[in-house]
């Protein structure tokens, strides 16, 4: 083998491996001057994850087919075809917003199958294999828990929130009311008090007065004995 034929040799392997690295199957083909160069399969087309809602890649169950498919005007035909009545509804799923349905056409024996988020559709995939119809639709409803778990943790979050708050209006208004009672108990404990003290004060200055008004009628109840004893001297005793 001459030096020529090892460049080409070599060549050739280096594009081989890096059409392999890029996902899309290589073949190998010769220039007119024996040069190396490879290309790429014709219809060859590489499986992405499907993107999901916050950047994250979700493994997907869908073939390299059925991803271009997706892509090929399935969600404008069922849009078209769910307005009829030809179309019966199998199964669907949904998890908060989110939603997976498989659909039948019997007419061609075909299986849509739909990711949805608040009823408009995402992705359709349509096929007339019905285990394949089913695992698909198993992996949507996968894929609507993965989506709405944030979604349902907001919603869980905001009416923990609206109870909180609704409490703290409660507990606040009931606050209120006892201090507005406890307001009106201690006024009405002050003005007792106030009572109170008036009374014992009246009271200590009527015992005064009445001890004063008891010397006065024994001092008028002498003086009535004494008067008495003088209006009668002199006469004759019984």
């Amino acid at each position: 083998m001459d030096r020529k034929s090892k460049v080409r040799q070599i060549a050739l392997a280096a594009f081989i491996a890096l059409g392999a690295a890029q996902g899309a199957p290589a073949q190998a083909v010769e220039a007119d001057d024996g040069s190396a160069a490879v290309v790429s399969q014709p219809g060859a087309t590489t499986a992405l994850p499907a993107a999901v809602p916050g950047g994250q890649a979700e493994t997907s169950a869908l073939t390299p087919d059925e991803n271009r498919q997706s892509a090929a005007g399935n969600v404008a035909e069922l849009q078209q075809m769910i307005h009829g009545s030809e179309l019966s509804e199998l199964r669907t799923t949904y998890n908060g917003s989110y939603g997976a349905s498989m659909l039948f056409y019997g007419k061609e024996m075909t299986y849509y199958i739909a990711l949805f988020q608040q009823k408009n559709f995402w992705r359709v995939i349509k096929t007339q294999d019905a285990a394949r119809a089913d695992m698909i639709y198993k992996d949507f409803v996968r894929q609507t828990v993965q989506l709405s778990d944030v979604e349902i943790r907001r919603t869980q979050l905001e009416a923990q929130k609206a109870f909180t708050q609704r409490m703290i209006a409660l507990s606040q208004d009931r606050a209120s009311r006892l201090q507005a009672d406890l307001d009106i108990a201690r006024q009405q404990q002050s003005i007792v008090a106030t009572q109170q003290e008036q009374k014992r004060a009246e009271t200590t200055a009527l015992a005064q007065q009445k001890l004063a008004a008891q010397d006065q009628l024994r001092a008028a109840q002498r003086q009535v004995r004494e008067l008495q004893r003088q209006l009668e001297s002199g006469l004759p005793s019984r």
